[in-house]
């Protein structure tokens, strides 16, 4: 029996050999596997122990700036903070000084006038459990660098600050609906990040918000880098600034009159662009009731200028007599009985004096704005075909690509009698601002549709490299130089003849011409239109001067109060005098005097006293010669542009001695482009005329900064 018990612990020995063997063995394999494979169990070990040693911080981009034509800053960065409270007791072991909130109450009862919060809201923050840290919701945010200061004074302990930006409009309610605003948002995790939510910050927010880098490193137990390591860097590349092509003053201008116009008159909205007639550029886009952008109380979110196609009305009728001559079928001293004209199927169709003005011509009809006058011309020359075709070529029915968001294209829907009839005095088809403006540059280019466009310029602000230029850009020939000096004659009879539709628009001594309309508002609930007196969109195409247009202007008013024609007229009145003054240009005849007009030849390369003598006999004796050459290399105004005999020309000659000219009492335009002409740079302190200047009566050095100082005059 001995025998048999040893033999059994024998064998038991063998197989708790062999059982250790088999473990150990797996325990090798395990470790060899640990020690080879680079995932464990699916687990990345290597990554694993990456995430628990290394920190990846964003390196945030900054957002570009949009600026004026002026280079005023339109919309930036300013700093903004978001306090934070530390709860965790371990932040201040070790530490000399408290570094984290101990007392609650004091801290609670201190914030609470700052924060705007009542102090058991602020408690309710302060009191969480089990976090290291925590925030204040929406009043802890968006904190100003003045507050900051307010609430550092206080030397609370355990209180920080996260410093971010926030989106400032510096003007507040000023080209709201062109500029538009960028919102906070979060994205990818990241608060506050700025996304552009209407105007230039949305259809330029991939240009503006430029691209986040970031920075990998090493890091020790309290988060902090480790001294020596290598770190994986790249770079943010910070937004581009983008600069329009508005104009601050013209701006200000067309604010100022739809802020005057709301106030004595009231309407449901009021709409006006202002282009420059010879590029296409838009020097100012207004719209009220608008909105303060750093505020964001708007009541509408459309940009009417492109987002809000209505019927133009009488506007129109410029371009159906202008499909009528390019088309070879108008004559204007063919004449038509005015007052009701009765279709085919019965409808009657009348004038705006329903008892008209007995037989009169085309061209008469024009001025008069008659609709009897436009189914005539219709009825007898033209067809369906023919007026969508040259409505089309001038850009209505389709966008026109201005770098704005939202643009809508209009309809052009006509295909019966009425319908064509309607459409050519601009019922029953849909039109924006913008198309108008389009359309209207080819009779201030000699027939050429030119593209209007925002944009002046981008610019990468770390280089100071132009990236992108906006310019001039032909589309088409759509008008022959007959048609367009056709077209611009009864735009100025409109305006200028006696008893027109356009008398409400007359200034003495200013060549302002254009076209009226008066469309009926759409009733969208019965059909046909609304019938009240006030139920109109009133409209005016507008091009000043009417010799070498400089401007073109588009306004239209919806609901006026009243009906009240006035609302409109004074507006515009308001921003042609003020652009005038602006421009440096006195009203063409005054009491008494005849002022005569003159297109500047090129006096380039010719004789000094021969110029002076030839712009004398024209009448022009407001000269201004820079320097005591011989000849001249340089002149302002160009060759090709219209002067009155009241304006001024300057003529640089050949002198390489020429003092810095005295240029108080000129218009920021003027002066500008007489420093220019020398080769200076100017730097403009305010806006309106001179009445201060850094350098003069010394020598003209070529690239020299004179700074002027401006105040307005009106």
């Amino acid at each position: 029996m001995r025998k048999k018990k040893r033999r059994n612990n024998v064998k038991f020995s063998k197989l708790a050999i062999i059982a250790s063997l088999f473990l150990f063995a797996i325990m090798i394999v395990r470790l060899c596997e640990l020690a080879l494979s680079s995932k464990i169990d699916g687990v990345d070990l290597k990554e694993l122990a990456s995430k628990r040693t290394t920190k990846t911080e964003t390196l945030n981009a900054e957002r570009g700036n949009i600026y004026s034509a002026n280079g005023d800053i339109l919309a930036q960065n300013i700093a903004s903070y978001k306090i934070i409270a530390y709860l965790d007791p371990k932040r201040s072991e070790g530490e000399k000084t408290l570094q984290h909130v101990e007392d609650k109450e004091k801290t609670a009862r201190e914030l609470a006038p700052i924060l705007g919060m009542d102090e058991a809201e602020i408690l309710k923050y302060l009191n969480k459990e089990g976090v290291y840290q925590t925030e204040f919701g929406t009043k802890g945010k968006g904190l100003n660098e003045i507050t900051k200061n307010k609430i550092e004074q206080l030397k609370l302990p355990g209180i920080g600050f996260i410093e971010s930006y926030k989106r400032y409009y510096p003007k507040g309610n000023f080209a709201s609906y062109t500029i538009g605003y960028a919102k906070e948002e979060e994205v990818d995790g990241k608060d506050n990040v700025a996304v552009g939510e209407m105007g230039i910050e949305k259809s330029y927010d991939n240009i503006l918000k430029g691209e986040d880098g970031y920075v990998t490193y090493q890091k020790d137990l309290r988060g902090y880098k480790i001294a020596d390591t290598k770190e994986d860097r790249k770079e943010a590349i910070e937004g581009k600034d983008v600069y329009l092509t508005i104009d601050s003053n013209i701006q200000f201008f067309c604010e100022q009159a739809l802020k005057s116009s709301q106030e004595k008159f009231g309407f449901e909205w009021f709409n006006m662009t202002i282009a420059d007639a010879k590029t296409g550029a838009i020097l100012a886009q207004a719209q009220a009731p608008s909105f303060d952008l750093n505020k964001k109380d708007m009541s509408n979110y459309l940009n009417f200028a492109v987002s809000s196609p209505y019927e133009p009305g009488s506007t129109m009728k410029t371009f159906t007599y202008m499909a009528a001559m390019e088309n070879g079928v108008y004559n204007g001293a063919e004449t038509y009985k005015s007052g009701v004209y009765v279709t085919s199927d019965g409808t009657e169709i009348g004038d705006h004096n329903r008892n008209g003005w007995g037989v009169i011509s085309f061209d008469r009809g024009y001025a008069l704005s008659s609709n009897v006058g436009i189914i005539n011309l219709i009825n007898r020359h033209m067809n369906s075909a023919m007026l969508r075709l040259y409505f089309r070529k001038l850009g209505f029915g389709k966008k026109t690509g201005i770098q704005l968001p939202y643009e809508e294209t209009g309809s052009l829907d006509f295909k019966y009698e009425t319908e064509v009839f309607n459409a050519g005095f601009g019922q029953g088809i849909t039109t924006t601002p913008m198309q108008n403006i389009q359309a209207l540059t080819s009779l201030t280019n000699d027939g050429m549709l030119l593209k209007p466009y925002i944009v002046s310029k981008i610019v990468d602000p770390s280089t100071g490299e132009v990236i992108f230029e906006g310019k001039r850009k032909e589309i088409t020939r759509v008008a022959s130089t007959n048609t367009v000096e056709k077209i611009k004659a009864l735009m100025n009879d409109t305006v200028n003849g006696p008893g027109n539709t356009g008398a409400g628009y007359k200034m003495e001594g200013y060549n302002l011409i254009g076209k009226t309309g008066t469309a009926q508002i759409a009733d969208e609930k019965s059909g046909g239109y609304l019938t009240g007196e006030a139920d109109i969109i009133s409209s005016f195409t507008g091009i000043y001067p009417y010799e070498n247009p400089e401007i073109i202007i588009y306004a239209s008013v919806k609901r006026p109060g009243g009906g009240n024609q006035k609302s409109i007229w004074d507006a515009v009145k308001d921003v042609v005098r003020n652009v005038a003054k602006y421009h440096g240009h006195e009203p063409v005849e005054t009491e008494g005097e005849k002022v005569t007009k003159y297109k500047i030849p090129s006096f380039i390369s010719k004789k000094t006293d021969l110029v002076k003598q030839t712009l004398t006999s024209a009448g022009i004796n407001n000269q201004v010669v820079l320097g005591g050459g011989d000849k001249v290399i340089k002149q302002y105004p160009e060759a090709g542009d219209m002067m009155s005999s009241k304006d001024r020309i300057y003529l640089l000659t050949n002198d390489d001695n020429i003092n810095v000219p005295d240029v108080t009492g000129l218009s920021s335009k003027e002066a500008t482009s007489v420093l220019k002409l020398l080769g200076l740079k100017v730097k403009l302190n305010n806006k309106g005329y001179v009445i201060n200047q850094s350098i003069k009566d010394t020598k003209v050095e070529k690239g020299t900064e004179i700074t002027l100082d401006l105040n307005p005059k009106f």
